[in-house]
């Protein structure tokens, strides 16, 4: 199959470039790039005022199968992040039975390639049923194909165990991901504690919580020399910790999410439960220190923490709704609302931290545009804006505090190793 993408105005962060070129895909790989390429027998894509960039890559989602198939899907999963424009998705590891084992990674990567229409990489678990009492088998892991390491929803509290994870990590030259969360401070918490918690009436996560724990990961990476990445990062003392760090050649990255952006925590004054996410909604103060990490580069990339859950898990009352919402058919346009439009971030800028940025913090050759690379790339009309539908999500689950806002920016197609995978017209959606 081939595809010509005609006349669009590709934005390359991993190469600076940004023209007006045509791209022809060919057997998975892009096979040229250039003005007024003819090919005879493609499907031609007229991108005239359109954008294409590389494939969205997103370092954090949450998949739930195997074991919570009711709340996503691998298939529903990654139908949701072509409609978002994404092509690589990596899968966090607190599934049912947890990726603590290469039996579950291989079983991934098979319903991936059966089911899925974008490339999915599996992380494993730093601690063995992510119990934060013993290693999981990291080399076993590794030699299966994950890509880092991680006990998202859970901080390692053993300062020891944690350390021999990063020794560890290093030898395979993979990040240990941690979800900085003091279990002993956020204990019963359900939102950001502050002004609103109060008012409210509803137990507060201090951001000490997420602060003590970042201090504790940076020094015992500082000690190991090994690579560390910081989940979904919240708080502006958060921000300056991880600002330190890189002064001092620590080798650390950091990532952010779409609805710590655009969201405070006065938007739980409502009780709904979709902005119950943790880290929790943070001030707005904690916003303005986020995006100035990010116009900076301490902030490195931007993703999405999609966390699918069922209406009956979200309509139960606050304190004891589950946490997350769901992100990857919002992300980009949220991104470009809240710092590309406002000048925070270039277009250009606001790409590589979706993409080339991300890739490299795994080791994956992802992320860009050119001849001989995998094609994955989207197609973004920057002139439409759309309204978040419930109706609309191709996710499972419909957990977005986004329903009803309109956003800026569509992707109009999704093109993952080559194939279409994601068109507004259905009929063009690829059957795996």
């Amino acid at each position: 199959m081939s595809i010509l993408i005609k006349r669009g105005m590709v934005v390359d962060p991993a190469s600076h470039r940004e023209d007006v070129l045509d791209i022809l895909i060919e057997d998975k790989i892009i096979k040229k790039i250039g003005k007024d390429i003819k090919s005879y027998g493609a499907e031609v894509i007229d991108a005239r005022e359109k954008i294409v960039i590389p494939g969205l890559v997103d370092l954090h989602t949450h998949l739930r199968e195997p074991g919570r198939e009711d709340e996503e899907t691998i298939r529903t999963g990654t139908l949701a992040a072509a409609k978002g424009g994404f092509t690589t998705i990596c899968c966090m590891p607190n599934t049912n039975p947890p990726i603590d084992n290469p039996t579950v990674v291989k079983y991934i990567y098979r319903e991936a390639e059966k089911n899925g229409v974008v490339e999915v990489l599996p992380v494993g678990t730093i601690s063995y049923r992510r119990e934060g009492k013993k290693l999981s088998e990291m080399g076993r892991l590794k030699e299966s194909g994950v890509v880092g390491f991680s006990d998202d929803g859970s901080w390692v509290v053993d300062s020891n165990l944690m350390r021999r994870a990063l020794e560890y990590a290093k030898m395979f030259n993979l990040p240990i991901i941690s979800h900085c969360e003091d279990p002993y401070l956020s204990k019963d918490g359900v939102m950001n504690e502050g002004y609103w918690s109060t008012v409210l009436g509803l137990p507060g996560i201090p951001a000490e919580a997420e602060e003590i724990a970042i201090f504790r990961d940076l020094s015992l990476a500082r000690l190991t020399g090994s690579k560390l990445h910081i989940a979904h990062l919240s708080t502006r003392g958060g921000v300056e910790l991880i600002r330190k760090a890189k002064q001092e050649n620590i080798k650390v990255s950091c990532e952010v999410t779409p609805h710590h952006l655009a969201l405070c925590d006065e938007a739980v004054k409502n009780f709904d439960t979709n902005t119950k996410v943790n880290p929790p909604l943070r001030t707005g103060k904690d916003i303005e220190a986020l995006k100035d990490g990010l116009r900076e580069g301490v902030i490195d990339i931007i993703a999405t923490d999609h966390a699918p859950h069922t209406q009956e898990e979200k309509e139960l009352e606050y304190s004891r709704s589950p946490f997350g919402i769901i992100g990857l058919e919002t992300a980009l346009s949220l991104v470009i609302k809240e710092l590309v439009e406002p000048g925070i971030l270039s277009f250009m800028e606001a790409i590589a931290k979706l993409t080339i940025n991300p890739s490299r913090i795994i080791g994956i050759d992802r992320g860009k545009i050119r001849e001989g690379s995998m094609a994955n790339l989207a197609v973004v009309d920057l002139s439409r804006s759309w309204q978040v539908k419930e109706e609309e999500f191709f996710s499972l689950s419909k957990n977005s505090a986004f329903i009803g806002w309109t956003l800026p920016g569509k992707v109009e197609f999704t093109i993952c190793k080559g194939k279409i995978v994601y068109s507004e017209d259905l009929e063009f959606l690829h059957e795996f």
